[in-house]
This record gives C-alpha cells, sequence and structure tokens, in this order.
C-alpha cells in the first residue's frame, strides 16, 4: 500500500517494495497501528462527535454484486473495514444491510486492546440497528452474545410489540424519532449522548442516504474498486436527492493492487 494523498515526505512513487527498515510508507503492506494512524478520528470537544461512513464501489457505482458487498472488496480493504471499527464507539447499520450481510457482533481485537483502552473506550464497538418496523430475528448472536449490548434505534411510536422483544432480548432501546422509525440527526446526538461519539455507519445504502439528506455524515470512507458490474446494482447512497449536492473535501487516498482507499470530510 502506498499512500498518493496527501503528498509527503513519506509518500512513496516508487512501485517497487519498499524495506520497512526505510521508515516510510511505500507499496508493502501496512500495519494494523499505520492503519489507525492513517484512519484516526479527529479530535473532539466535550460535547463533539463524528459520523464516518465506510463503503465501497465499482468504478461504475456498484455498491454491490449480486445483493452483497463482499464479491467487489478485497483483503486490504476488509483490513481497513476491520481498522475502522477498531477505531469506533458504536457501528450504526440499516436493519436490512443486517439481514442481508449477516451481521454478527463486534469482536475484542487484541491487536487494538492498547489503543482502546488508551481512549477510554471498550474492548469492542456497540453495534446500534436502525429500524423502523423492528422487523429482526433476536435469537441471533448480534442481540444474544455481544460484548457490549447491542442497540436498536427507532422511533416513538414503531410497534410496541416488537420494542419489548427488543428489550426482552438484552437490546437497549433507542428512541431517536416521534414517528415509527428514527429521525437521523437525531440518532447521532442521542449515541452521542451515550458517550457514543466516535462513530462508525456501513451502510446499507437508503441508511447512508438518509445520513447524507440529514447533513449528519462528517466524513466517508470509500473504498473504489477497480472493476466493473453494470447491472442495476444499488449506488452507495439511495433515496432522495438533496436540494444542493453536499460537497467534501479529500483528507486521504491510499492505493493497493489497483483500489483506492479514499477518505472525504465535511468542509
Amino acid at each position: 500500500m502506498r499512500r498518493l494523498f496527501p503528498v509527503t515526505d513519506q509518500t512513496s512513487a516508487d512501485p517497487a517494495p519498499v524495506s520497512a527498515d526505510r521508515g516510510d510508507r511505500g507499496d508493502r503492506e501496512w500495519s494494523l497501528d499505520e492503519l489507525a494512524e492513517a484512519y484516526a478520528y479527529p479530535e473532539l470537544g466535550p460535547e463533539g462527535h463524528w459520523l464516518r461512513a465506510n463503503m465501497v464501489s465499482t468504478l461504475d457505482g456498484a455498491a454491490q454484486h449480486d445483493g452483497r458487498s463482499q464479491p467487489i472488496s478485497s483483503e486490504t480493504d476488509m483490513r481497513i473495514f476491520g481498522t475502522l471499527r477498531a477505531l469506533a464507539d458504536v457501528v450504526v447499520v440499516g436493519a436490512e444491510t443486517v439481514r442481508q450481510e449477516g451481521y454478527r457482533p463486534a469482536r475484542a481485537r487484541e491487536a487494538f486492546a492498547a489503543r482502546r483502552a488508551a481512549a477510554g473506550q471498550g474492548p469492542a464497538p456497540a453495534i446500534a440497528v436502525v429500524t423502523a418496523s423492528l422487523d429482526l430475528d433476536f435469537s441471533l448472536p448480534l442481540f444474544t452474545s455481544p460484548l457490549v449490548p447491542t442497540l436498536v434505534v427507532t422511533g416513538a411510536a414503531a410497534p410496541a410489540e416488537r420494542v419489548a422483544a427488543a428489550a426482552a432480548a438484552g437490546a437497549e432501546v433507542v428512541l431517536a424519532g416521534d414517528g415509527a422509525g428514527a429521525d437521523p440527526a437525531r440518532a447521532v446526538r442521542e449515541l452521542a449522548d451515550r458517550g457514543l461519539r466516535r462513530q462508525l455507519t456501513e451502510g446499507g445504502p437508503r441508511l447512508l442516504g438518509q445520513f447524507v439528506a440529514a447533513d449528519a455524515l462528517d466524513e466517508l470512507c470509500l473504498t473504489i474498486s477497480p472493476m466493473l458490474a453494470a447491472g442495476g446494482a444499488q449506488r452507495i447512497s439511495g433515496g432522495p436527492s438533496v436540494a444542493v449536492p453536499h460537497r467534501l473535501a479529500p483528507a486521504s487516498v491510499l492505493e493497493e493492487a489497483g483500489f483506492l482507499y479514499t477518505s472525504y470530510r465535511r468542509i
């Protein structure tokens, strides 16, 4: 892996492998510590919070193939995926993605234990599932055996029997809207009020579109896969368009084997 942007004295333009003792980050496999430094959250004030998204897209805009993101991903993409999770207080995900991707609880990882402890974090991030219907299987490990209780983020008018089922399964129910579903901006605030200020959303596209429309997204970590998929696959975000497109500024671009690992932050 090599850094293309920002250009620093450690940016390598040489595609040949670089020895680790040179002290730079050329075209070689980065350590997990180096990835953690590259994707560190910004410093947050006492009331601050930060919502970043992690998504993957093909060159022609497909966010998945045959309904899943794994076929357009890569081994390095999954290492970054794990790093982003390890840095977060909470992973926010839509119910449909939980069902399609077979979500499990986040696990504690020894490689990040000291870093999380120094940041005042528990052994693993919580998973927060955003849902209006609560059409979820509460017998799954995501609810029955997480290291930290899974959160279910919904609205005050959500089906009462499903809310009760979630609570009975050990989930923490977070009410973040007056209707059946959660208000995206309010969901961010409610999670932050619970101390979950470093937030990561992994979609799916509908949830990401809601965060974009609410202007609640602070950062997008987008892997650009060097593939063409055609077909009618979803983009990384969906739903109604915004009145004025939101512009972000590039913060980082890494490259390996034709994959681009980008980060864009709000201006």
